[in-house]
């Protein structure tokens, strides 16, 4: 597992002020715009995040790397597989 808090994204989407399933399709959106084998950073203020992203990556074939915790919102990490 690689130290989250010193991962390099390629992108960060910031959904912190959205509600369910904003944070959702904000990463769908911003997976597009980074390249494979590249992370994608969401800002989530949304706890639901932590199970629907990983979920989300589950089925399109993305790799969830995990989440860290900030102050208030948490910081979740893709990586692009296709």
């Amino acid at each position: 597992m690689p130290d989250l808090n010193n991962i390099q994204a390629s992108k960060t989407v910031d959904a912190r002020a959205m509600a369910c399933p904003g944070p959702l399709l904000e990463a769908k959106k911003g997976i597009g715009t980074v390249s494979v084998g590249q992370v994608l950073e969401i800002l989530s203020g949304d706890k639901g995040s932590r199970e629907d992203i990983p979920a989300w990556c589950k089925k399109t074939g993305h790799e969830y790397v995990g989440f860290v915790e900030k102050d208030g919102y948490d910081a979740l990490y893709v990586v692009r597989k296709k």
